[in-house]
């Protein structure tokens, strides 16, 4: 299931309050992923930050990692509400992560929990931000494998059209040279399916659909999750990328 960068921007401006109160394994694999960068390298003189959010991984990395200049993007402007508390300046440019226009070039381009939204990995990885990439620059992001969220699919069916983690290795290493990779599966467990679903609203990743359930369908999806799943978990398969362009 493809969705579409304007149900996206919905889904997220409606979550941003709660969002950093329910990200959990958002906020694990933001540490993860700067924990590992920073092994590599601390400095990176011009960063852009693709889907900066509430500034999750903004803040982290601004606090680990050191830059000269940083550009953010977002759907939604926001997004500037957050960067303004983190960073005490910055450019900004709004829009759809796979479709911006810049006349900068960057030895870093980050970004958490966002990839998996796109509508063509292979044609942003490879040639969209490659060509943002200054030469050696660093494509250092996590997104989710298809196992994810492997529990609502086999209820619903409806799921967004990950790739497994093989599948993005080869693409990334048509144009890049893998520095460091891992994915894993984190489990989440809950009280209710119906407080397994807030949480899906509460960080924007909802891929139940762009319409609106009836009571009668929550209520069916409620007994076949604790009839399939009586745990009530919900399992992450997130997935970890530190590469560097060819």
């Amino acid at each position: 299931m493809q969705v579409d960068a304007r149900t996206v921007k919905k889904h997220f401006e409606k979550s941003m309050e709660d969002y950093d109160d329910n990200a959990v394994v958002q906020r694990l694999i933001a540490d993860n992923l700067v924990e590992e960068l920073s092994k590599i390298k601390k400095y990176f003189p011009s960063v852009l930050e693709l889907g900066s959010g509430t500034g999750l991984l903004t803040r982290v990395f601004s606090s680990k990692c050191k830059f000269d200049s940083y550009t953010a993007n977002d759907l939604t402007e926001r997004a500037k509400f957050y960067l303004d508390k983190i960073l005490p300046r910055y450019d900004f440019i709004c829009g759809n992560a796979e479709k911006i226009k810049t006349n900068s070039s960057f030895d870093l381009i980050i970004s958490n929990a966002m990839f998996q939204w796109f509508s063509d990995l292979e044609n942003a990885v490879c040639k969209h931000f490659y060509s943002m990439l200054k030469a050696g620059g660093v494509l250092a992001f996590t997104t989710f494998s298809n196992d994810n969220f492997e529990e609502v699919r086999s209820i619903t069916g409806l799921s967004l059209e990950y790739k497994s983690f093989d599948e993005i290795s080869k693409i990334i290493s048509k144009k890049y040279e893998i520095l460091y990779s891992k994915n894993f599966d984190y489990v989440m467990k809950f009280k209710t399916p119906l407080e397994l679903l807030a949480h899906m609203k509460h960080t924007g990743v909802n891929s139940l659909g762009v319409k609106k359930w009836s009571i009668v369908q929550v209520k069916d999806f409620c007994e076949k999750y604790r009839n399939l799943y009586p745990e009530i978990s919900l399992t992450y398969s997130p997935v970890i990328f530190i590469v560097q362009k060819k």
